[in-house]
């Protein structure tokens, strides 16, 4: 109990379950917002690697340094330049996703073997034929990695942007009402169903590369 309150207020929750679903599905979205546009991004800079490998360094190093900015402080830059807005809260979100997805990107395309690009070549495919028809299949595995990492973490970064304001709705608010008023069940809610959220993510993801990639079960059952 806290107060006359109970600790997890039932009622309170069957009354607020329109409230709940939305601020889900808006944090959700926030997250889904950042991670595709960061995996576009990353991609493409995986891709200009993947030309010119004397950019790797350059590129991580500077996605490593914009990654070790404190999430609170970024935020803080932007509302004066661009408001409360969407942009504001998707940019941080975006950035923190590139570090993890170029790496990984990188790693997939990296792991191609050697013959088989030989023997792609050899099949007289274009360019951009062996990267749709046999780099990114074969990379799919340590690129459905990285989207998890980075679809898992920007999840709970989420959770800041009700510091900076209620515009961006989300599970984070739930969490901020619930300490400014006292109010237990708020807190749980926010928090529960972020873990949550975060668990079922990463569970889709694993159910998504085991279906893009069905030769991998099948070479463990054979091995």
């Amino acid at each position: 109990m806290t107060g006359d309150r109970p600790l997890i207020d039932w009622a309170w929750i069957a009354d607020h379950l329109d409230d709940i679903v939305l601020r889900t599905v808006q944090h959700l979205w926030l997250a889904t917002v950042a991670v595709v546009a960061g995996f576009i991004i990353a991609m493409a800079l995986a891709l200009l690697v993947r030309r010119s490998r004397v950019t790797y360094g350059p590129i991580t190093a500077v996605a490593g340094i914009l990654y070790t900015i404190p999430a609170l402080a970024l935020f803080a830059v932007l509302v004066p330049i661009t408001g409360l807005s969407l942009l504001t809260a998707e940019i941080p979100l975006t950035i923190y996703t590139l570090l993890i997805l170029i790496r990984s990107n990188v790693a997939g395309l990296d792991s191609v073997p050697a013959d088989v690009l030989e023997a792609a070549q050899g099949m007289g495919l274009s360019g951009s034929q062996q990267l749709r028809r046999v780099e990114l299949p074969l990379a799919v595995p340590l690129i459905v990695a990285g989207i998890r990492l980075a679809a898992v973490s920007t999840i709970g970064l989420v959770m800041i942007l009700s510091l900076i304001g209620d515009e961006f709705g989300g599970l984070g608010l739930f969490i901020k009402e619930g300490i400014q008023t006292f109010f237990a069940t708020k807190i749980y809610v926010g928090a529960v169903l972020s873990v949550t959220l975060a668990f079922a993510v990463d569970f889709l993801f694993v159910r998504l590369q085991r279906s893009l990639t069905p030769w991998i079960d099948a070479r463990r059952v054979g091995a």
